[in-house]
């Protein structure tokens, strides 16, 4: 399939899940035999599916994803949608927008939405049509889940570290914090500055997140960084607080389990500088947006990560079967309208380090539903 293929997948699926009818909640529900209970517990599955009921069906036509702690023995789960312009869901929360102004969701997608419209819109030709949604569930500090963070990837026109596209990264802020009704002060465009200038040649802003019930602080994603050394060099000139020696052996330990081919780094960028809180994204298997594979696992390609694992005391070692069990071949479903194909696996894996040590490891589990795809 080609990139105009897939678009097209995407279109058919959309008008075969209106025609199925209910919510994403009511769709997901069918997948619940294939996440193990020691990822995704009875309680867990159902926070995640009474969030989705407040979603329409036709989400399900973009990747869902799931964010699996594994240093946790809790059986539970974050929740991520994606939604695109010009689509039915587009037009969902388009009209919830008009006829409920304190529907903050609704609000934020809603001025994405009409800036990626805009004519000329500067944001359309660098993220294209497409935002993330990630919902705190399992990890919600409320019983009731606060609204979603948003995500924005500039895939369309990439961001690379050459420090000519500035005004690009200025742009994927601002829309985000736009976005839910804040600024960015001059202290913060410093600050992305100093961290799009510090990143190293051959990587790029990935992408860009905001979560307004944590706070005002944005989530950038640096990828291609190529090696220990060039993280490290990194980390010190984007003004990262917390201990670069003990990533470096952190990197150090992995490399010799691992046959890592870059690393992705994850930093919180508050108007004070650069967080604490460092994720990172070993790369082992590279994803890239306009191959047209990209969801597309083989059953092996996460053995050596999840065996890596074992060897962490962090990890609630019962979860790693499960997880091995996530990647799969294209599984055929069949609805109302008609036959589709369902493809899951595992996106990446993230660690987390807060100050000197390794405090959160997580899996990011992906589902695409295509009435589109043979299997």
């Amino acid at each position: 399939m080609d990139n105009l293929q897939v678009d097209e997948a995407i279109r058919l699926t959309q008008d075969r899940l209106v025609h199925e009818g209910g919510t994403l909640g009511d769709l997901i529900e069918h997948f619940r035999h294939l996440i193990p209970p020691v990822l995704i517990g009875d309680a867990s599955w159902a926070q995640i599916v009474k969030c989705a009921q407040d979603l329409p069906v036709t989400i399900g036509a973009l990747p869902l994803g799931f964010e699996l702690p594994l240093h946790e023995a809790r059986p539970h789960a974050d929740f991520g949608a994606s939604l695109a312009s010009d689509t039915w869901a587009a037009e969902f929360f388009k009209e919830r927008a008009v006829h409920d102004q304190s529907d903050e969701t609704a609000q934020m997608i809603v001025r994405v939405l009409n800036d990626m419209n805009a004519q000329g819109s500067k944001l359309r030709r660098l993220v294209g049509p497409k935002m993330m949604l990630e919902y705190d569930i399992g990890s919600a500090r409320s019983a009731e889940p606060a609204g979603p963070a948003l995500f924005l990837r500039p895939y369309v026109r990439p961001i690379f570290a050459a420090g000519e596209q500035l005004g690009d990264v200025y742009t994927a802020a601002e829309a985000l914090v736009g976005a839910v009704g804040w600024k960015i002060d001059g202290a913060t465009r410093e600050h992305l500055r100093r961290v799009y200038l510090a990143a190293p040649g051959g990587a790029r802003m990935d992408s860009f997140g905001i979560f307004p019930a944590r706070g005002s602080a944005l989530r950038l994603l640096i990828m291609g960084i190529e090696s220990q050394h060039e993280l490290s060099e990194f980390l010190g000139r984007a003004g990262w607080p917390g201990d670069v020696s003990a990533v470096a052996s952190l990197v150090a330990r992995f490399s010799k389990r691992l046959n890592i081919h870059k690393i992705g780094a994850h930093l919180d960028l508050h108007a004070g500088g650069v967080g604490p809180t460092l994720g990172l994204t070993p790369i082992i298997k590279e994803r890239f947006s306009y191959n047209t594979r990209y969801f597309f696992d083989d059953l092996g390609d996460w053995t050596p990560f999840i065996e890596a694992l074992e060897n962490e005391p962090i990890i609630a070692k019962q979860k790693l079967p499960a997880i091995a069990e996530l990647v799969s071949k294209p599984t055929p479903l069949f609805g109302r309208s008609g036959r589709y194909v369902l493809l899951r696996g595992i996106h990446h894996i993230k660690l987390v380090m807060t100050d000197s040590y390794l405090s959160k490891v997580k899996a990011y589990m992906f589902m695409v539903l295509t009435a589109g795809l043979s299997d």
